[in-house]
Order: structure tokens, then C-alpha cells, then sequence
């Protein structure tokens, strides 16, 4: 399922630090993680979609990234923000 811009816009006024914050590594974060997350049921219907595919891994390896930089850089942040998203089991 493709994000709707209600989406796209409740995700970032739930995460964002301050007024008009859209680009913050917590807010991008969060952003990956429905996009991800919207990817799984394409996946299930389309098994051979191997070009979205390789998208996908290159989100979550940008999403890897930013969560290694909020970790370095603000480590109470960044557990609230996995324990939110339901990123760690």
C-alpha cells in the first residue's frame, strides 16, 4: 500500500523535534519504516519483483545508518525510537 500524504504527515508531526522538522535522522527513520513496512505485502503477492526488491534493501540500509547515527548521537533517543517503532525484538 502506497503512503498518502496524511500519512506521510502524521508520521512526521509524531516524530519531529521542533515546528516544520521534516528531515530530522528520527523523522527519516520513521519515514523508512512505513515504507518498509508498506513493502511486505507487495512482496507477498509478487515473489519475483526482484528489481523493488533491491530497492527495499537499499532503504533499510539507509534506515541502518540513520539509526547508527542517532545511536552515537543521542542513545535515549534512539531506544525510544526503536522501542516506538517495534524495530528491536
Amino acid at each position: 500500500m502506497a503512503m498518502t500524504a496524511e500519512n506521510r504527515n502524521e508520521i512526521i508531526t509524531k516524530y519531529q523535534m521542533h515546528e516544520g522538522d521534516r528531515g530530522s535522522a528520527k523523522v527519516q527513520v520513521a519515514l523508512l519504516t512505513a515504507r518498509i513496512n508498506g513493502l511486505t505485502g507487495h512482496f507477498r503477492a509478487h515473489k519475483k519483483d526482484h528489481h523493488s526488491r533491491r530497492g527495499l534493501l537499499k532503504m533499510v540500509g539507509q534506515r541502518r545508518r540513520l539509526l547508527d547515527y542517532l545511536r552515537r548521537n543521542d542513545l535515549e533517543g534512539y531506544r525510544a525510537l526503536i522501542a516506538d517503532l517495534g524495530l528491536r525484538h
